[in-house]
């Protein structure tokens, strides 16, 4: 519209071309300061892409070093399972043995009556977590999603 007005000349061809210069000038200007802030939007939209690159390689390697652990954690439970049906098979064993001591048989029969885990778990110098209480972070709570992996 402001275009459209100037083009209406009112005779005085000189103003009319200072005005259509003035205009294309502030044109200009804008033009460049929106130039200015693509320029700067472009510069930060780049350090926010390397920054969510580098947040989803750590993000992969959590996911694979809980994946470790949770395997460990299998394992353990699987070898503390084992160990623990081969303590049950020796004290079984040890209870229909006819030479034991009267005490001896006291003690022997009152573990075979106790789950072994609770039983065991307290007098264990060398295990730092109470398995009478579980784990506050069993395996089957952990999980995540992996559908985001491909992105």
């Amino acid at each position: 519209e402001q275009a459209l007005r100037l083009l209406e000349l009112d005779g005085n061809v000189e103003e009319d071309y200072i005005r259509i210069v003035q205009c294309f000038e502030a044109t200009r200007q804008r033009c460049c300061r929106l130039e200015q802030d693509g320029r700067r939007a472009r510069e930060q939209l780049a350090r926010v892409e390397a920054e969510r690159a580098a947040l989803e390689v750590k993000l992969k390697h959590a996911r694979n070093q809980v994946e470790v652990e949770m395997n460990k954690r299998y394992r353990a439970e699987a070898e503390l399972e084992k160990q623990e049906r081969k303590l049950q098979l020796v004290l079984e064993t040890l209870m229909r043995e006819p030479w034991g001591s009267g005490e001896q048989c006291s003690v022997l029969s009152a573990l075979v009556g106790r789950r072994f885990g609770a039983a065991l778990g307290p007098d264990r110098g060398s295990s730092a977590v109470d398995e009478s209480c579980q784990s506050l972070l069993s395996h089957s709570d952990i999980s995540y999603d992996r559908t985001k992996d491909d992105v």
